[in-house]
């Protein structure tokens, strides 16, 4: 009789990729976006994310479909920081607005070289981008469209996990680990969710507890909806918006985050009838305010959510995850 063979018996080169490119793709293109004939998918990421990018190419062709490749080059974001003319900031080149209007689905997939790219870049310059880009936004929200990770060295060293662990915690937050299969497993979890909600959808008021927190928020009569992975990939929760002027009390967030590659951490919020009137952070304070300085809506709070992915065991520095 032979022996069973060992993943650590074979050579590093033969050992099957994780996340499985090919696996991810299929879930992407079928499950999360729902590639139909004749459509035309825009999909952006960086050259790090080559591997799943190809199988993409694959797999959206196999679904008679148009895949669209915008592939961004190691320090490309920030060199267009460093060199943007004003008007360039306030402003998107038209071809820009014509894909976002003519693409039929948009896929995100985050694979940074450096999280920290842009932590030196003047906040004001990164929010009047993000002012700017409103409308490229609003197209995009108004088609299929989902959001993903790939794993690269940067990711895991800000995660603070070896490359090899941090590639099983993203497959297994994505449920590519399960044995009947990653679709299976979201629409099982959607069940679960739909459940959440029947006891949710009666709910009045919220009130949330912890060290530094005590924050309530009126729900009644809103929506709630079943994150179940056709939007975000990994999702895993139930979530929607309370009514904006109803926020009472304060918020301690003890989970660090990299928006745009700042650090912020220790995040304190005080609310007064919906709108923040008190605001700082240990770190990246300044980044914090003029967020919170990018409209008027920005001072409110416009999501709550309960996680349910149990694949997610710790914060990595990734909102997606996070």
């Amino acid at each position: 009789m032979g022996r069973v063979i060992d993943e650590d018996d074979l050579p590093h080169d033969v050992l099957p990729a994780v996340p499985d490119p090919a696996a991810m793709a299929d879930l992407l293109a079928g499950y999360c976006l729902e590639v139909e004939h004749g459509q035309q998918v825009l999909v952006r990421s960086t050259t790090l994310a080559a591997p799943l990018l190809l199988e993409l190419q694959r797999a959206i062709l196999e679904r008679s479909a148009w895949p669209i490749l915008r592939v961004e080059l190691p320090g490309q974001t920030r060199g267009y920081y460093e060199h943007a003319q004003e008007w360039q900031l306030d402003d998107f080149p038209d071809l820009a607005l014509s894909e976002a209007k003519r693409a039929n689905a948009q896929l995100g997939v985050q694979a940074p070289d450096d999280v920290h790219a842009l932590k030196d870049v003047d906040p004001a310059r990164l929010a009047r981008a993000q002012i700017a880009r409103r409308p490229l936004r609003e197209h995009t929200m108004k088609k299929r469209w989902c959001s993903t990770l790939w794993p690269t060295p940067a990711g895991a060293a800000h995660a603070g996990m070896p490359l090899e662990a941090f590639e099983r915690f993203v497959a297994s937050a994505l449920f590519l680990d399960r044995p009947a299969g990653a679709v299976a497993a979201w629409q099982e979890l959607g069940r679960f969710q739909a459940q959440l909600i029947d006891r949710l959808k009666e709910a009045r008021t919220l009130r949330i507890e912890a060290p530094g927190t005590d924050l309530t928020l009126d729900v009644r009569k809103r929506t709630w909806v079943n994150s179940d992975g056709k939007r975000n990939m990994p999702s895993g929760e139930v979530f929607t918006g309370p009514h904006e002027t109803s926020a009472e009390g304060t918020i301690r967030f003890t989970i660090p985050s990299s928006p745009a590659g700042v650090d912020v951490q220790g995040v304190e919020l005080e609310f007064r009838e919906g709108t923040v009137v008190r605001a700082r952070a240990d770190v990246g304070d300044d980044y914090l305010q003029h967020v919170l300085k990018t409209d008027e809506g920005a001072r409110r709070v416009g999501e709550v959510g309960i996680g349910t992915n149990f694949g997610i065991t710790r914060p990595i520095g990734a909102i997606l995850f996070d």
